[in-house]
């Protein structure tokens, strides 16, 4: 019998063991994402515009992202996930992972975060039922940046997912056709328990709770999206608007008066026709 309590107890120091090395893995990918979406909000020029942040859907930050090209590149990264609910709240994060692949006259290594905005629900829709291909089960065009970028351009307009990266510097918009992005579902169960799907997670079912380096991850993008809403809401001075859209009223300026002038004599009056004495001189017709 004490063999078997050893045994078990045995058991139980292994399994914590296991679910210590696998948490401190995810809090650090956890870490590494607020620290990202803090980076981009941090500076207007750089900022997810507040239109778009206020109004998306969900959204994925993907730090450290490894592109690796020798003729035939690749790209790989894990980050996390949210989605936001219907009373305009942020879920708890699902973690994902974010490949791809290209071919041609490549060479070097790059690490770049990477930041995507989900528009709708479409692209959403996919990536929980497994996983999305951007560019070819949604559309993914760059983002614009600074918190008062326009967000429509003809190209865009189409777009259900907005991305941006940032190698080096301020971040930028960047196209990311071809990349998959799909649910890490490994790194779920480490965190959220066994057999956790990432419907579960977005939905609040899931059995485990998670850390607060993860929980930090929701909080932060809470805050942004704050920041946003409240922006918006006090909103920039507008526009004066043009000559032509002004209400067709006059204003005049009061009229000045001269004072009056002096009374001018009267000019002469026609006098009745008089007799003229001297003759009168003609000459004759040429």
């Amino acid at each position: 019998m004490p063999g078997a309590v050893r045994a078990i107890a045995a058991a139980a120091l292994l399994c914590a063991a296991t679910a210590a090395v696998a948490g401190s893995t995810e809090d650090e990918r956890a870490r590494e994402a607020v620290r990202v979406l803090g980076d981009i909000q941090a500076i207007p020029e750089s900022a997810i515009p507040d239109k778009l942040l206020d109004e998306a859907k969900g959204i994925v930050v993907v730090p450290d992202t490894l592109k690796i090209g020798l003729v035939v590149g690749g790209r790989r990264g894990h980050g996390l996930m949210s989605v936001k609910n219907p009373d305009g709240t942020w879920s708890q994060p699902s973690f994902v992972k974010l490949t791809g692949g290209s071919v041609g006259l490549q060479a070097g290594v790059q690490s770049a975060d990477v930041v995507l905005v989900f528009r709708n629900a479409r692209g959403l829709d996919s990536i929980v039922n497994g996983k999305v291909t951007l560019g070819a089960d949604a559309g993914v065009a760059a983002g614009p940046v600074g918190r008062n970028a326009a967000t429509a351009t003809d190209g865009q307009l189409k777009a259900e997912i907005w991305s941006w990266s940032r190698a080096r510097g301020l971040f930028a918009g960047i196209a990311l056709d071809g990349a998959v992005l799909s649910i890490d579902d490994a790194a779920n169960e480490a965190v959220y328990g066994r057999d956790t799907t990432p419907r579960m997670i977005f939905e609040g079912r899931a059995q485990g709770q998670p850390s607060n380096a993860v929980v930090d991850f929701r909080d932060q993008l809470e805050e942004a999206t704050a920041l946003a809403r409240a922006r918006r809401d006090d909103g920039e001075p507008a526009p004066r608007p043009a000559a032509s859209t002004l209400p067709a009223t006059t204003v005049q300026a009061p009229a000045e008066t001269a004072p009056l002038a002096e009374p001018t004599a009267q000019p002469p009056q026609p006098q009745p026709f008089e007799t003229v004495e001297e003759p009168v001189q003609a000459e004759p017709l040429p």
